[in-house]
């Protein structure tokens, strides 16, 4: 059972965790062996604590210490440290109204080959830097029947913050882990690796040998690894020549592209059909 402390001010050192460290700091705490992170709102607690997620402490403004939360905390034998309304108004970067905070240790991530092993459709996702759209990704991932998300490492953190309030919790859901060696060119190993497996690689870009997402040739194959890139200037150039397919969403009006996050649901949709 939880036990419930009242505080009188956040500047205390059990609270540094939720008041001034940074995510980059959260993942290198030497107290634990892969870090922790934060979860935000009763829904994504209940979640994580679902998915295997281990609880260390937990923050609430004590008017949100309702029975659901309560509920919730019931299973955790942690610390629960609660607040003045006052109070939690000094904390940034957190939305107050979403009720709770709970720290927990980063789980273990598998290895490629494991989660990919019994896996038809994954998602690859290439120096996505922006924290809402791969929380939007792996959201739609998880709803969309794609198996697992590989995330090269230069990509945004999917266990920070903002991403895991951005995905609803879904990133405790499906299986995800890294893939390559090096930040800037995880295709030198990830795509062989891929192949290797059974995949046939699927670049999303806009290039004049881009085939339209529709193509049967795409909906026969067993295995299909649907890479995704950067906000900016999608993905490199190499990732492209490397991949079986590159493959287009059709366009109108002269827009160019769609926003990552919505090309995601919009291909995984499509081909996981």
């Amino acid at each position: 059972m939880a036990e419930i402390i009242a505080v009188s001010s956040l500047d205390i050192p059990q609270l540094k965790i939720y008041t001034s460290l940074t995510d980059s700091h959260l993942r290198k705490l030497l107290e634990y062996d892969n870090g922790i992170f934060i979860a935000e709102s009763d829904t994504v607690i209940e979640v994580a604590l679902s998915a295997g997620c281990v609880p260390i402490s937990a923050l609430t403004d004590e008017k949100y210490l309702n029975h659901r939360a309560m509920d919730i905390l019931k299973k955790c034998d942690i610390p629960v440290y609660t607040a003045s309304s006052k109070e939690m108004k000094k904390l940034t970067g957190y939305k107050l109204n979403r009720g709770m905070l709970c720290a927990m240790k980063r789980p273990v991530l598998p290895s490629v080959e494991d989660i990919c092993r019994n896996a038809r459709r994954i998602a690859v996702l290439e120096n996505i830097a922006d924290s809402t759209n791969v929380g939007a990704i792996i959201r739609s991932a998880a709803a969309l029947g794609i198996d697992a998300v590989l995330v090269s490492t230069s990509c945004c953190d999917p266990l920070c913050r903002r991403a895991i309030r951005v995905s609803m919790g879904t990133v405790f859901l499906i299986p995800w882990t890294y893939i390559g060696d090096n930040d800037k060119n995880w295709y030198k190993t990830g795509i062989p690796t891929l192949h290797k497996m059974g995949f046939k690689t699927v670049a999303m870009a806009l290039t004049d040998n881009s085939v339209g997402i529709e193509d049967k040739a795409l909906k026969r194959e067993e295995q299909l690894a649907i890479i995704l890139g950067t906000e900016g200037y999608g993905l490199c150039e190499n990732t492209i020549k490397m991949s079986d397919y590159t493959v287009k969403i059709p366009m109108y009006h002269n827009v160019d592209s769609l926003n990552v996050a919505a090309a995601s649901a919009v291909a995984f949709y499509e081909l996981c059909k």
